[in-house]
């Protein structure tokens, strides 16, 4: 798949925003405990990859009630679901400089129904001229995402034929039916409810 870039100007995918907050002290602290001033993009990349999906539970897996969604506050509460998750991920890569977008997946089960947006990351680690696509949602039994730049090892896969979407469009900030989706939710039960089915 042909991924796009929703803005063509790269510096647009190491900006900050409320969301991708990577000038905040928090993100910036634990940017450097990973090790992002090590020069080394590749193993950061790596090492924030897995820390954001090692070290903060998926809400759903831990029964955190809270809603995270600015990347310095799941980071501090250890909290998120998939797009808050990829939200501190973006935060992290960004910080040590590396292009980091915000994509998405329309997912369903095997027979077309229950259909939920999914957040991914894409980053672009220099010398390479592409996007990678990854995921950062947490490893369960049956979930087995993992660090890969060349070959997909998503959470989760896609079922076309039943109306699944691998989306191309790489966005520089959250998607605004996300983000708004994020900011009403009271709890992750009400979010849950509210969650959107398609972009």
């Amino acid at each position: 798949m042909e991924l796009i870039q929703e803005n063509p100007d790269l510096a647009a995918y190491l900006a900050a925003d409320d969301a991708i907050d990577h000038r905040h002290p928090y993100v910036r602290e634990t940017a450097h405990r990973i090790g992002a001033d090590t020069g080394d993009a590749y193993t950061y990349a790596e090492a924030a990859f897995t820390f954001v999906r090692d070290t903060v539970p998926h809400s759903a897996d831990s029964g955190d009630l809270r809603v995270a969604w600015r990347a310095s506050d799941v980071l501090a509460t250890r909290n998120g679901i998939c797009y808050a998750k990829s939200h501190a991920l973006a935060a992290l890569l960004r910080a040590a400089g590396i292009p980091a977008a915000l994509c998405y997946q329309r997912l369903v089960d095997e027979e077309g129904g229950a259909p939920v947006v999914h957040g991914l990351v894409a980053l672009r680690l220099p010398g390479r001229d592409r996007w990678s696509r990854i995921d950062p949602r947490g490893n369960k039994p049956g979930v087995d995402a993992r660090f890969s730049l060349d070959e997909e090892r998503l959470a989760w896969p896609v079922h076309p034929a039943f109306g699944g979407v691998d989306y191309p469009v790489l966005y520089a900030s959250p998607h605004p039916e996300v983000l708004s989706v994020l900011r009403r939710a009271r709890d992750r039960n009400h979010l849950w409810e509210t969650l959107p089915g398609a972009l």
